[in-house]
């Protein structure tokens, strides 16, 4: 048992992973990264948006002039994510308006990623994704679908969309049922959100077909994310969700920082453990300015 804080219960997933050990001093925004954690430079950083940066429209702690601080560092910046609410372009605009500087070109998304593999895949498929988000795929037929792309779409998910995605999945067994992510829950101004895992598991267990996943934790999504010339250790990964920011980015031997804004639960199981926890997004820049 790792005690973190008070306690932090880990359980065995029988992944092949990495071992890393994490001491922290239980005085609030004190930490501490155990010696036993390997020192390699950090070269790249992958930083997840909703619930790292920002919680809707308003910056986590300190973020803004983290974030500047950060770039100062010298090293490649990426933000990942999974979002699908919004088109890339919308997204950008929302962060610029906050006041984040950051270049179109930085964000690295789960929506671009799915239309990417529509178009390389010549589908057609039918999108249970919002409409500011279908602005970014390519044009659909109504005519044979052969695929269904499911992203969070509140507005989307009523029974008539549902039972037309089962009916495509069950009328060609062929056609694929693609989750831009499938993460369970996300953070809104008002609380914790359900998210669009347990419409792509309704979907899966109804037509008796396996979900392609394409965003976090995806081992593809991240390797694919990381910069030209870095290695994977060289990268740590800064986000909320302990299964899609830690435990996916850990997996293909990245670092990973866990920080405590967002859909954070202290009582969720974190196994392996992050390589830091940290209260926010500006500590997690402390920690990387201490270690680079």
């Amino acid at each position: 048992m790792l005690k973190v804080a008070r306690s932090l219960s880990l359980s065995s997933t029988g992944a092949s992973l990495p071992k890393l050990q994490l001491f922290l001093i239980p005085f609030q925004r004190s930490f501490i990264a155990s010696k036993t954690i390997k020192k390699m430079p950090i070269k790249a950083a992958l930083i997840d948006l909703s619930g790292t940066m920002h919680v809707e429209d308003d910056p986590t702690p300190n973020a803004i002039e983290a974030l500047k601080r950060l770039r100062k560092t010298g090293i490649h910046i990426k933000f990942v994510t999974n979002t699908t609410k919004e088109s890339g372009e919308t997204l950008y605009n929302r962060l610029a308006k906050m006041g984040f500087e950051l270049d179109k070109q930085e964000i690295y998304s789960s929506l671009s990623a799915t239309a990417n593999y529509v178009k390389t895949k010549n589908l057609n498929p039918f999108y249970l994704v919002s409409a500011d988000a279908r602005k970014d795929f390519p044009p659909e037929s109504s005519q044979n679908y052969d695929a269904v792309v499911v992203g969070l779409a509140p507005n989307e998910f009523h029974y008539e969309n549902m039972n037309k995605a089962f009916r495509i999945l069950m009328d060609n067994k062929n056609s694929q049922l693609i989750a831009v992510h499938q993460g369970k829950y996300y953070k809104r101004g008002d609380g914790l959100a359900l998210g669009p895992g347990c419409f792509v598991k309704g979907l899966e267990y109804a037509a008796s077909v396996n979900a392609i996943l394409i965003g976090k934790p995806n081992q593809y999504f991240f390797e694919s994310a990381i910069p030209d010339g870095v290695k994977a250790d060289e990268c740590v990964m800064i986000g909320d969700d302990p299964n899609d920011d830690c435990k996916g980015s850990l997996a293909v031997g990245m670092k990973a920082i866990l920080v405590k804004t967002g859909k954070y639960l202290p009582d969720i199981v974190v196994d392996p453990p992050p390589t830091l926890l940290a209260e926010n997004f500006a500590e997690a820049v402390q920690w990387i300015e201490q270690n680079k």
